[in-house]
């Protein structure tokens, strides 16, 4: 069993964290890292930014790139997914009539992006049903290929859904979608540091995730994932410096450069992903995320134990360090969720689908069973979810 890692994180001693899914976690020595970015900037500002920069970001690319199973050429920095999911969106030539296929279990904020590039250009953006639990991946492969039709333009779906938590097999659809001709583009904003990632083996055209999540860097640390097959139809969301290519500033692509410079940022976030790499490997990263795993399973078990409800998965590799667990249905969710944190210090969250409540346990590698044993009493306390409830 790895040691618990709670003293490496700057997270308030006095709250049982079961919330690593909704913002990440920063570790002391990758924070470190990043506020000495930031002071070296601040220190000569003109230096930094127009001579130590773009070899930085190049540096930290090629760490990034390793990690994710690809190559430096094929992956840039973006501030997180969503922003990732709307250079994409932006990007793609959709007309009056083509459809968007997704999933309803999506994340809201990239269906918003979706659903008004839609309205702008007249396609259709189609959510289709996909039921809990899902019983096998064959299943849910087959289920959702049906809802292809002659008009399926792109194929959009999370890796891990943000709302029930479940690891889609995104692997066999972008195989069946390339042999369609169908573009796929993959929300991987839960998956990068949860679970191993070869994204020149998985077959996406894009691919977009974060790194303020499960990887551990500092907020607003993103990348985006082109294969070279289709660099060339991304096109920039913010014009800038990056697209007429400045004499003396050395530029690597088009698809590189389009995104990395947006005008002037503080970018030091994106600079201290290798050291955020690196602290994962120094701490024996896929042990940690096993024990992670198991202490998860542990914890659904005591929740459905306590609250009667069937279980969201038919087993537990349709899940990794986050998931979900139904509850009752909640008059007031929201004030469910302030009494867990006001009176019991318990940070979770609730979410909604399908008109129905789930709690989303996260379980990081500073949680412990006395974070799980908190959530259960805490629960026991909400009449919720007593005995009749």
């Amino acid at each position: 069993m790895p040691r618990n890692l709670k003293p490496e994180f700057l997270l308030d001693p006095g709250v049982f964290y079961l919330n690593h899914g909704s913002f990440g976690a920063c570790p002391r020595p990758v924070f470190e890292r990043y506020q000495a970015y930031q002071r070296e900037l601040e220190l000569q500002p003109v230096d930094f930014i127009s001579n130590r920069l773009f070899p930085l970001l190049s540096k930290a690319r090629q760490v990034l790139a390793g990690y994710l199973g690809t190559v430096r050429e094929n992956v840039v920095f973006v501030p997180n997914a969503t922003f990732g999911v709307n250079v994409i969106a932006r990007s793609l030539d959709l007309a009056a009539g083509d459809e968007i296929l997704a999933t309803d279990h999506e994340y809201g904020a990239c269906d918003n992006a979706w659903s008004y590039l839609c309205r702008k250009s007249g396609a259709r953006y189609i959510r289709r049903p996909v039921d809990l639990p899902v019983r096998t991946r064959a299943a849910f492969v087959d289920d959702f290929w049906a809802g292809v039709t002659e008009v399926t333009r792109v194929i959009y779906l999370s890796h891990i859904t943000s709302p029930t938590a479940v690891i889609l097999p995104v692997e066999e659809i972008c195989r069946r979608a390339r042999a369609a001709g169908i573009l796929t583009v993959i929300d991987g904003a839960h998956a990068p540091g949860q679970i191993p990632l070869a994204l020149d083996d998985l077959g996406a055209d894009f691919y977009t995730g974060n790194c303020h999540k499960w990887m551990l860097s500092p907020k607003g640390a993103g990348f985006l994932y082109a294969h070279p097959r289709v660099q060339e139809r991304v096109q920039p969301l913010v014009v800038s410096w990056g697209w007429s290519r400045q004499p003396g500033i050395a530029f690597e692509s088009d698809f590189i450069d389009n995104q990395q410079w947006l005008g002037t940022d503080d970018l030091s976030a994106y600079l201290a992903v290798p050291t955020a790499i690196e602290f994962m490997a120094d701490h024996d990263w896929p042990a940690v995320r096993a024990a992670c795993h198991e202490l998860l399973g542990e914890a659904l078990a005591a929740v459905e134990r306590l609250s009667g409800c069937e279980p969201v998965y038919t087993d537990d590799t349709f899940y990794a360090q986050m998931a979900t667990t139904a509850l009752p249905q909640l008059t007031d969710p929201q004030a469910f969720k302030r009494k867990m944190v006001e009176t019991y210090q318990v940070e979770i969250p609730v979410t909604a689908w399908r008109d129905r409540h789930f709690l989303r346990i996260s379980i990081q590698g500073y949680n412990t069973g006395e974070d799980v044993g908190r959530l259960i009493d805490a629960l026991r306390m909400q009449s919720v979810l007593s005995p009749g409830g």
